[in-house]
């Protein structure tokens, strides 16, 4: 399984809506688990991210999941690949 960290903004609607946030994190993490995406984690945050969200699983299934989310147009994420450490050894060990 793929781990991904997603650092989100809200957009102005989404803002203008922010009380809906939790509501809305909570469909999206029912339609992550139509997809077999597990949410390990959300922040709500401040500073220049207004959450971070962390999800593990099938590579295409949690882009889909992130895409659908970002066509609603109340955020816009930028998501980072996390590898965990023992990942991270096994690829250095594939070095030649």
């Amino acid at each position: 399984m793929a781990t991904f960290i997603s650092l989100v903004n809200f957009t102005d609607q989404g803002i203008r809506a922010v009380k809906d946030s939790p509501d809305r994190f909570q469909a999206f993490k029912a339609l992550g688990q139509t997809l077999g995406i597990e949410v390990k984690a959300v922040y709500w945050t401040v500073g220049s991210y207004d959450l971070v969200l962390i999800v593990e699983g099938d590579e295409e299934a949690a882009i889909s999941l992130l895409l659908k989310v970002g066509s609603l147009g109340n955020t816009r994420s930028q998501t980072l690949r996390g590898f965990s450490e023992q990942e991270m050894r096994k690829i250095i060990g594939n070095m030649p």
